[in-house]
């Protein structure tokens, strides 16, 4: 596993932002969602890319996003793109780079090599795209290559409009046969210390189709959720943030941790109620984010 110790994030709301949309771009820093996508990939057609890296060297240059976190999503490693974007990536320094289609490990290390052989500082992270049938087969072992040293690898992002294309899965809600493939990229992304963000909703006038699967996607493990839409933040925030009885018990746990002659225990009897100490790194973990949240309401203009 990796050295690098990256600080708690939060997740809650992810926002996918065409690098094309001159409007859009003027808007995300004053947006309440947690992290920012500057899509090249996807949303930009072939002859408008240089322009899309143009604008987001503008961006970069003059835009304070205060706390938010900042992806810049590329194109394909083997497209004739990449290493533009790349270059637009290392003159900008967002957070991270969000590689789209991965399949293999051998993708993130190739995303590695181009940031290592520039020389790229550590705290360059990548996230990768998990959007086609051999990602999903082959999750575990993307994470696993992805942390170890020198791998940068810090997020999976889900997505589902490809896998579905790719399967014939229809969009139905519920997700029905979608839960099983889900269910493996959080084990995957669990098992090696990765957070991992729930796909779009592509209807995002339907706000209460959204927030029902906001609340699948919290219940199977999900950090947060990838939008495509300013009015799909608020939603997010809410299903993937923290309610005053969570922060209560957490309080509550660390508290009890904290009494005299608790320090060296691993267990605790809390009224009749068995408290382990991995409820008390689990309740760390849940303040430190509702301390970011804080943080991020504090940002907004």
């Amino acid at each position: 596993m990796t050295g690098f110790s990256h600080p708690a994030r939060l997740r809650r709301s992810v926002l996918s932002v065409p690098a094309i949309n001159q409007r859009a771009l003027e808007k995300a820093s004053s947006l309440a969602c947690d992290a920012i996508i500057f899509d090249l990939e996807d949303s930009v057609a072939p002859e408008r890319k240089a322009e899309a890296r143009d604008n987001l060297r503008r961006l970069f240059a003059t835009e304070n996003f205060g706390s938010r976190e900042r992806i810049i999503r590329i194109n394909g490693l083997q497209t004739a793109e990449a290493h533009e974007d790349m270059a637009l990536v290392l003159s900008c320094w967002p957070d991270a780079v969000l590689i789209p289609k991965v399949n293999t490990p051998h993708d993130v290390q190739l995303a590695g090599e181009m940031l290592d052989e520039a020389d790229a500082a550590e705290t360059l992270r990548i996230w990768a795209m998990i959007e086609t049938p051999k990602a999903i087969l082959n999750a575990a072992a993307i994470a696993e290559y992805g942390r170890t040293a020198g791998a940068r690898l810090d997020c999976f992002v889900v997505g589902l409009n490809d896998l579905r294309k790719d399967t014939g899965v229809p969009a139905e809600p519920g997700r029905t046969y979608l839960v099983p493939w889900l269910m493996q990229v959080v084990l995957a992304a669990r098992a090696f210390g990765l957070d991992v963000i729930d796909s779009v909703s592509n209807d995002f006038k339907d706000l209460t189709a959204f927030e029902a699967e906001c609340g699948q996607g919290r219940a199977m493990g999900f950090d947060g959720k990838m939008l495509i839409h300013p009015a799909q933040i608020e939603g997010a925030n809410r299903q993937f943030g923290f309610s005053d009885e969570a922060i209560a018990e957490a309080r509550m746990v660390i508290s009890a941790f904290s009494a005299p002659g608790a320090s060296d225990l691993n267990v605790i009897n809390v009224n009749g109620r068995m408290i382990e100490r991995l409820h008390l790194e689990q309740a760390e973990r849940l303040m430190a984010k509702a301390s970011l949240a804080d943080q991020n309401r504090k940002d907004q203009p």
